[in-house]
């Protein structure tokens, strides 16, 4: 019987469940885990991020493929219908789903991770790993992490939100490679994708549309704003307002102004510190 973590990763949805997944299975240390991710560039990268067994397998619909039935499933992804769902809940001995949706409900036959919900069978958290918690100088003043894709170019359309704030700019991963060379020329002050976490950890002030670089930043002790995406869904809008992280919606240049100029007076909520509850959980109901 294996252990397997699907997650939806590709250069229309971006890492951030990606970046959650390692948190995930990084904390569970020594437990067997194989992630599945449905792209194959990133999952050949996955090493890079401490985990030791990773595979692209393109489509949800190749999981059965790998797995075989009465394995156990950790699934991160918005992907499947309600039919294919409850598929694989009889698939699997274990099915634990992560949700990031308020208006979602735990199902019979899984188990549950959520920011919102909670009752039997549900663990009320958020990933984050550990490392981020710790205290770092903050040596960057401003940083613009719009994602890890951007496969309609919208940074370059919007340019004109941030560009004059002169913001050090972090690249994504699945930027392509005349469009890197663009941004670089634009943002002379620029960090590779590889820096991720020293930019995350060291500024100040992150303007991100990404949501789990929003939740690491303020868990960092810095000043995240976060900008919604078109492309993105908001499910996370509620938690970042319990959390008091500032919201941008059609790259309102006049409220980010005003968000940077006031950001002292703003009461960030502090992050809860969560992986080590999470990882309980899991091997609670994996039955490790």
């Amino acid at each position: 019987m294996k252990i397997y973590y699907y997650v939806h990763t590709g250069h229309r949805t971006g890492l951030d469940r990606f970046r959650r997944a390692c948190t995930i299975i990084r904390s569970l240390k020594d437990v067997d885990i194989i992630l599945l991710c449905s792209d194959f560039r990133i999952a050949n990268e996955a090493k890079h991020f401490g985990i030791d067994n990773s595979v692209g397998i393109d489509v949800i619909r190749n999981i059965p493929q790998i797995a075989k039935h009465g394995d156990k499933m950790i699934f991160d992804s918005d992907e499947a219908n309600p039919i294919m769902l409850d598929d694989m809940r009889k698939f699997f001995s274990t099915f634990i789903r992560i949700s990031d949706d308020i208006n979602d409900q735990k199902e019979e036959g899984e188990f549950l991770i959520s920011p919102y919900l909670n009752g039997s069978g549900i663990c009320n958290a958020v990933a984050v790993d550990d490392k981020y918690f710790q205290q770092v100088k903050k040596s960057i003043k401003l940083s613009y992490f719009f994602g890890d894709d951007d496969y309609e170019k919208d940074l370059e359309k919007n340019l004109s939100f941030v560009k004059d704030l002169n913001p050090n700019l972090l690249l994504g991963f699945y930027y392509f490679l005349d469009y890197e060379d663009f941004l670089k020329d634009t943002f002379k002050n620029h960090y590779e994708f590889e820096e991720y976490d020293d930019v995350i950890q060291k500024s100040e002030i992150l303007i991100t549309a990404s949501p789990q670089a929003a939740l690491e930043s303020l868990a960092s002790g810095s000043k995240p704003i976060y900008v919604q995406r078109e492309d993105y869904n908001s499910n996370f809008l509620e938690l970042f307002k319990r959390l008091n992280i500032p919201i941008i919606k059609n790259y309102d240049k006049t409220k980010l102004i005003k968000i940077i100029n006031s950001i002292e007076e703003n009461n960030y909520f502090k992050m809860e510190q969560n992986c080590e509850k999470i990882a309980i959980f899991i091997k609670e109901n994996l039955n490790l």
